[in-house]
């Protein structure tokens, strides 16, 4: 009996070992390894690349992204959580700065200013709220489509953006199949 025993002993610990092993290989599955760095007001995954990380900011695409890294003079490759303080400086100062191409621009003659810039984060939605507003005030057609809520850029309506009304005439609607035995 005594042998039996140590053995029991001998076999509980290599389960207990698995067992921890299984549970530390699911925990680093869950929990991403990087930093989170911050650009721009944004959260950006250190594991990300540079190239990638920048497309998270609102109002960076690709193109721009790429052409920071360029501007910048910082490899697309650089690991987010890599980069210095000094070269994150620079991407936001790139970004602000915005000397893209013209045709990159996301903010092409301002209605308000008459001036063309790229716009990031936040400012987007604001600028785009108040264009909407300026629209609806001079009861433009666009306007008029925003505040039924229509769709804006000529889709059709007949069959599409049908939300909470019935269908129209012509349209069958399914009904319950009939059982002929009752």
């Amino acid at each position: 009996m005594a042998e039996e025993k140590k053995q029991e002993v001998k076999q509980k610990p290599q389960t207990e070992e698995k067992v921890e092993k299984k549970r530390s290989s699911m925990i680093s599955k869950d929990v991403p390894t990087g930093r989170i760095i911050r650009i721009m007001q944004t959260d950006v995954p250190g594991t990300k690349t540079l190239y990638a990380g920048l497309t998270r900011i609102k109002g960076i695409s690709w193109a721009i992204s790429n052409a920071v890294c360029l501007l910048a003079k910082i490899e697309k490759t650089k690991k987010i959580e890599s980069l210095t303080k000094e070269e994150i400086a620079k991407i936001e100062e790139t970004i602000k700065q915005h000397k893209f191409p013209y045709y990159m621009l996301n903010r092409r003659n301002d209605f308000t200013t008459g001036e063309s810039g790229h716009v990031t984060g936040s400012t987007i939605d604001v600028n785009e709220e108040l264009d909407v507003k300026r629209l609806k005030k001079i009861r433009s057609f666009r306007g008029l489509r925003h505040a039924t809520g229509q769709p804006t850029r000529g889709q059709s309506t007949r069959s599409h953006f049908r939300t909470n009304r019935k269908k129209g005439v012509g349209i069958k609607t399914k009904s319950a199949p009939t059982t002929k035995g009752e």
